[in-house]
């Protein structure tokens, strides 16, 4: 289980970080860009927990930091986002289901603002005043906006990804279990006799040949 997790959060991380680079840093939207990254710790720490939701943040936040064309200091994303992968993890519900889309949509925004505002936080106590040009209110309102427009495309895939790889060793496992409990009943009724009823009928029916075998033995003694 701990296997499928860490391949697909790695897969997942990746493939995100891929698009975020290539595709969605390239549009040239005003203000902040759409983090596509976010949203899928924020999709999968919903379904790992507070545990899962920083290991995973940390991770993904690091390979941020790593990959080109970063130009901030190594570990600063990964610190937020650890953070926020903890946090959103609080918020997973105890029996994995969620019963609406207000709650995920609410934890995207508080998400996206505060990944902005830790982020230039940390950015301020190392020197890096970028956000105070950008302007801040600009920042927070479209990160907000467009992870909140491209959540319901992105968290909702993840959350179900990570719930059948969740899931799908322990139908395996269950699967194989009910295979040997019906390998070993098999075993038991063919192999050491407990199929009582096709015993008594074959003692019915050893039992009415000896009667008629004895029933003839006894007639061709009177005939004789």
């Amino acid at each position: 289980m701990r296997f499928n997790r860490m391949l697909l959060s790695t897969t997942l991380v990746v493939v995100a970080l891929v698009i975020q680079v290539c595709v969605l840093a390239r549009l040239q939207l005003p203000g902040a860009v759409p983090d596509l990254l976010l949203l899928t710790v924020l999709g999968l720490a919903l379904v790992y927990g507070h545990v899962g939701g920083a290991l995973i943040g940390f991770g993904a936040g690091l390979l941020a930091d790593l990959a080109p064309p970063a130009d901030h200091a190594a570990g600063r994303y990964a610190l937020v986002l650890c953070v926020i992968g903890y946090l959103a993890g609080l918020a997973k519900p105890d029996n994995g289901q969620l019963r609406s889309a207000a709650g995920p949509m609410l934890v995207v925004v508080a998400a996206a603002v505060g990944t902005t505002l830790l982020y230039a936080g940390v950015g301020a106590l190392v020197g890096d005043t970028a956000a105070r040009h950008v302007g801040l209110g600009s920042l927070l309102f479209t990160a907000a906006l467009y992870d909140l427009l491209l959540a319901p495309f992105v968290v909702p895939g993840v959350m179900a990804l990570a719930r059948r790889a969740e899931n799908d060793p322990l139908a395996d496992s269950s699967g194989g279990s009910a295979k040997a409990t019906d390998v070993s009943a098999g075993w038991l009724s063919a192999g050491t006799g407990l199929r009582i009823g096709n015993q008594r009928s074959g003692l019915r029916m050893k039992s009415i040949k000896a009667r008629t075998a004895r029933a003839g033995r006894i007639k061709g003694v009177k005939r004789l």
